[in-house]
């Protein structure tokens, strides 16, 4: 009588009984916690370089500020307060008032102030007022990185160079969208809407900083992976288990992150005065934007290796999803693949997170992606037999009894 193929069947995985002990778990579990610790620093560092360092960054976090009402109203009332404070506007109008009306001048340039600064706050909404302030913050963000970066030109020497944030076309743009005679604007002195950012001579700590942070930004990064690395390397016979512990190192690593990011923001926001601090606390969310996205990305990776890790473990549902991924796994892996680099494009295409939108990122996620395919099919060509028949495992090996016993 012929043999009938066997359904596909399971072996079951024997979970490891015997836990890390000694010296090995100890090593394992420092390399864990010293690479959570520079995972942090990586994260702060890489927002640094890329949000506050980086010019095309800064440009459009300008953007992003003066789209925001609270910052255009506070604006607004910078705006207009250079006016009055680089015009004598009540003596422009005396001039212009019959002589009978001469002393209305001081209370009706009071009584303009508010609407002055109402018009102001909805002329700032026009794209081409809002280019004006995108254009000068970028060109001071220039030169402010051009002296931490030690560099001349642009106007800039780390002697005796100011940066400044010159909002002077501005004050005179918005000066003329109000109607203010040419000759009144013409009063206005050159650094009237100039802010002092910082000046050269003041910065060569700064200027130290700047070039560790941009090395930093790199090497923690590269760090922290290795760290991980080596202690799932080192914890054989339980890196199954330690990967999963790395994945919720990774959770806390970004919720850490995104706690410290609002805690932050509280303390910034309380040593503003009280009618500044909700414009505070919205440009502080804007300046710190990517690093709430590196945050939630970590947080993202976790769960993914945390569920990577549970997938491939003893658990009932687990092993229910693997003996269903088996056939295409084990008799046609060319379709597995297929599949998975499928996922991998997609994942490319969105481009969700910065990693994804970087060479070396887009590298490192393939190989982690085909690392991870590898290994569950290896496990799942161990744990079920092919449809048709294979040879079943065969039982530990029992030790033979001595001769003539």
């Amino acid at each position: 009588m012929a043999a009938t193929a066997a359904p596909t069947a399971a072996i079951p995985v024997r979970p490891v009984d015997v836990p890390l002990t000694g010296g090995r778990k100890a090593v394992v579990w420092t390399l864990i916690g010293l690479a959570t610790l520079i995972a942090v620093g990586s994260i702060l560092t890489n927002w640094v370089n890329r949000q506050m360092l980086s010019n095309d960054s800064w440009r459009d976090t300008s953007q992003q500020v003066i789209q925001d009402p609270n910052v255009r109203s506070a604006l607004a009332v910078y705006l207009v307060n250079q006016l009055y404070g680089n015009v004598d506007v009540a003596g422009e109008l005396q001039k212009d008032l019959p002589p009978n009306l001469k002393r209305l001048a001081g209370p009706l340039s009071g009584a303009l102030r508010q609407p002055s600064t109402n018009a102001v706050e909805f002329l700032l909404q026009r794209p081409r007022v809002q280019a004006v302030w995108v254009n000068a913050n970028q060109v001071a963000h220039q030169k402010l990185i051009n002296v931490l970066e030690n560099k001349t030109g642009n106007g800039i020497s780390t002697g005796n160079g100011v940066v400044t944030l010159d909002l002077s076309p501005l004050v005179a743009d918005l000066g003329t969208e109000l109607g203010l005679p040419p000759s009144l604007l013409a009063k206005l002195p050159p650094n009237a809407g100039q802010i002092e950012v910082m000046r050269s001579d003041q910065l060569s700590t700064a200027q130290t900083l700047v070039q560790v942070l941009r090395a930093l930004s790199v090497w923690l990064l590269a760090l922290t992976l290795v760290l991980y690395g080596l202690a799932i390397y080192l914890a054989r016979g339980h890196r199954r288990a330690i990967l999963r512990d790395v994945g919720w190192a990774f959770i806390g690593v970004g919720l850490l992150v995104l706690v410290a990011r609002r805690l932050l923001g509280k303390s910034v926001e309380g040593l503003a005065q009280t009618q500044y601090r909700g414009t505070i606390h919205d440009v502080w969310l804007i300046v710190t934007s990517i690093m709430g996205q590196l945050g939630r990305a970590t947080i993202l990776y976790g769960i993914i290796i945390v569920l990577g890790a549970v997938l491939a473990g003893p658990g009932k549902h687990a092993t229910s999803v693997r003996r269903r991924l088996a056939p295409t796994l084990n008799e046609r892996p060319g379709m597995a693949w297929g599949a998975a680099g499928g996922v991998y494009l997609l994942l490319v295409l969105w481009g969700g997170t910065h990693a994804l939108r970087v060479w070396w990122g887009i590298l490192l996620l393939g190989g982690l992606l085909a690392i991870g395919v590898a290994a569950l099919r290896r496990q799942t060509l161990l744990e079920f037999q092919p449809e048709g028949g294979a040879v079943e495992p065969s039982p530990p090996a029992v030790p033979s009894e001595p001769a003539g016993a």
